[in-house]
């Protein structure tokens, strides 16, 4: 659960590296959460307002730990804008999301890996 937060509170930050786990755990917890909120708005017969209000408001970190992944491959985070090539461009962007980050400090910053724990 912790991967989700630290990537929430770096809600709109489009600087830096971040690592593999980092970002596909993030996945993984807001499908998660997503699953949970499109029940809760089923429930309460709202669909698709909850769901639309945590889309929203999950969308900006969504972009920026993207953008920090590509970062950590050497990419650019203009790379994301590859998902627009229908279909081969969201292979392409998962192909990049899950190549191992660059070893040595990049342009973008140290290796995420190398950094301590906090």
């Amino acid at each position: 659960m912790n991967w989700y937060l630290d990537v929430l509170k770096k809600y709109a930050v489009f600087t830096g590296r971040a690592r593999r786990q980092e970002f596909w755990m993030f996945v993984l917890f807001n499908l998660l959460a997503a699953i949970v909120v499109v029940i809760i708005d089923a429930a309460l017969g709202t669909y698709p307002l909850l769901y639309a209000i945590y889309g929203l408001g999950v969308l900006l970190p969504s972009l920026g730990v993207t953008v920090r992944r590509l970062h950590d491959t050497g990419r650019s985070g203009w790379w994301i804008l590859i998902d627009l090539v229908p279909l081969v461009g969201a292979i392409i962007l998962i192909v990049f999301l899950a190549t191992e980050g660059e070893a040595q400090q990049n342009a973008h910053g140290p290796n995420p890996k190398l950094a301590p724990a906090h």
